[in-house]
C-alpha cells in the first residue's frame, strides 16, 4: 500500500471518474469531478521535499530554488506550497492539482513536439515568481488552501492520460518547479508506460533539481521574460541568470527546448536587447533552438498597458531571424503566417497552423522535410 492510499479516498476517486469524458472532452477545467481531496484547513503533511537541509532542530532550508527560504514551524515557503514540521519539510501540493485538462501540445507552445497531439496538463496552485501579467493569477497566486484541489496521484495521470490516449504530459499553467517531487515521481512513471513528458517553467530551479529532472523530461518550453535582470527583479521577482543556466542544463541533458518570450509593450521591447537575447540562444544553445514570440494582453497587474502591436511581434522575429535563428514564431495572433513552421532551406511550409490547429503537415516520421530531405530538429513520432 503506498502514501496515497493510505492517506486519499481512492475509492471515492475512482467512483467520481466515470464524468472525466465530457470534462476532458471539452478541456474544461476538472472541478466537481474528481475527488476533492481535502478541506482547507487540513492540507496534509504526508510528502517530505527532496532538496532542503536542517540549519537546527526548528529551522530548514528549502533548496529547490534561488530563493533558498529559511522556514520554522508556521512558516510557509515563498511559493506557498512547503512547509516544515517537526524538523522536516514538507510538499503541500504532492498529488493535488487544482487544474488538470487536455489540451492541444501547440498551446504550451511546442512547435516541434508531436505536433496534432493531445496532451494531458496539470498544476498545483504556486509559484516562486510574482510576474505582473500572469494568466493564470488565480491559481500561481493563491496558497493551497485557496484552490478547489484534486486527488490525482501519479499513478492516476499515468492511467488517465492512456486512458485519453494522449502520448504526453505537461506540468504547466503555474510553475511545474513548486510541484517538483510530484512532477519527477509522474515522470518517472510516465517513462516506463513510454509515455512523454514536458514542463512549462519558468526555469528558476538550482542547478541540482534541474539536472535530477532533467533526466526525466523529453521536453521544455522556458519562458524567457526578458534580457535583462532590472525587468526580472520588477516585473516578475525572479531570476534571470538562473533561468540561463537551467537552460544550459536542458540542452546539454538532451530535452527537446523550445523558448517563448512574452513581448510587453515598454517594459522588454527593446530592439537591442531582443537582438542580445537572439544571439545568446544561438551561441549558448543553437541556432535551431524554437523561439516563441508571442503577444501580450491586459491582465492582472499591467491592466493599463496596451496589446502588443503586432508589427513589434513582426519586428522582434525580423531580428531573431536576422541573427541567425531558425525557427521563430509570432503567437497569440490568429491566422499570422509567424504560425507556421517553414524549412531553412527550400522555404516552403512544414507546418500550417491556425491557433493551435495544425492544417498540413510536410514532416515526415523520421524529421526530413519532404520537400528537400532536411532534417528537422525535434519530435515528430
Amino acid at each position: 500500500m503506498n502514501f496515497w492510499e493510505k492517506n486519499c479516498n481512492r475509492r471515492a476517486f475512482l467512483k467520481d471518474g466515470c464524468a472525466l469524458t465530457f470534462a476532458f472532452g471539452l478541456g474544461h477545467l476538472t472541478s466537481g469531478l474528481f475527488t476533492k481531496a481535502f478541506a482547507a484547513s487540513s492540507l496534509p503533511f504526508i510528502y517530505e521535499a527532496k532538496y532542503y537541509k536542517k540549519i537546527d532542530k526548528n529551522t530548514v532550508q528549502c533548496e529547490l530554488c534561488p530563493r533558498g527560504c529559511r522556514l520554522t514551524e508556521g512558516q510557509r515557503s515563498w511559493c506557498r506550497a512547503r512547509e516544515p514540521k517537526n524538523g522536516k519539510l514538507y510538499s503541500l501540493v504532492y498529488g493535488l492539482p487544482c487544474a488538470a485538462h487536455i489540451d492541444p501540445i501547440e498551446k504550451k507552445p511546442l512547435f516541434h513536439f508531436l505536433p496534432g497531439t493531445q496532451i494531458f496538463s496539470i498544476a498545483t496552485a504556486g509559484c516562486n515568481f510574482r510576474c505582473k501579467f500572469c494568466q493564470n493569477w488565480q491559481i500561481s497566486q493563491s496558497p493551497p488552501e485557496e484552490t478547489q484541489n484534486y486527488s490525482l496521484p501519479p499513478e492516476e495521470v499515468v492511467k488517465k492520460t492512456i486512458e485519453y490516449k494522449c502520448p504526453s504530459i505537461a506540468y504547466t499553467y503555474t510553475e511545474p518547479s513548486i510541484f517538483f517531487e510530484y512532477m519527477l515521481d509522474t515522470a518517472k512513471l510516465a517513462k516506463k508506460h513510454k509515455l512523454k513528458s514536458m514542463y512549462h517553467s519558468n526555469g528558476s530551479l538550482n542547478s541540482e533539481p534541474a539536472k535530477e529532472i532533467a533526466r526525466y523530461l523529453d521536453g521544455a518550453n522556458v519562458d524567457l521574460k526578458a534580457f535583462t535582470p532590472e525587468f526580472y527583479e520588477k516585473i516578475s521577482e525572479g531570476f534571470l541568470e538562473r533561468t540561463l543556466g537551467t537552460l544550459k542544463i536542458l540542452k546539454k541533458n538532451g530535452v527537446h527546448l523550445e523558448l517563448t518570450n512574452l513581448v510587453i509593450p515598454t517594459l522588454n521591447d527593446d530592439p537591442e536587447k531582443i537582438k542580445a537575447m537572439s544571439l545568446w540562444i544561438k551561441e549558448n544553445l543553437d541556432d535551431q533552438t524554437p523561439l516563441h514570440f508571442t503577444r501580450f494582453w491586459p491582465l492582472y497587474k499591467l491592466k493599463n498597458l496596451h496589446p502588443t502591436p503586432v508589427e513589434t511581434l513582426e519586428k522582434a522575429r525580423e531580428i531573431a531571424l536576422a541573427q541567425g535563428l531558425k525557427f521563430v514564431y509570432i503567437g497569440n495572433v490568429l491566422g499570422h503566417p509567424g504560425e507556421h513552421t517553414y524549412c531553412p532551406d527550400c522555404q516552403k511550409i512544414l507546418i500550417r497552423r491556425v491557433g493551435f490547429t495544425v492544417l498540413e503537415n510536410n514532416i515526415d516520421k523520421d524529421g526530413k522535410c519532404k520537400f528537400c530531405n532536411r532534417y528537422i530538429p525535434g519530435i515528430w513520432s
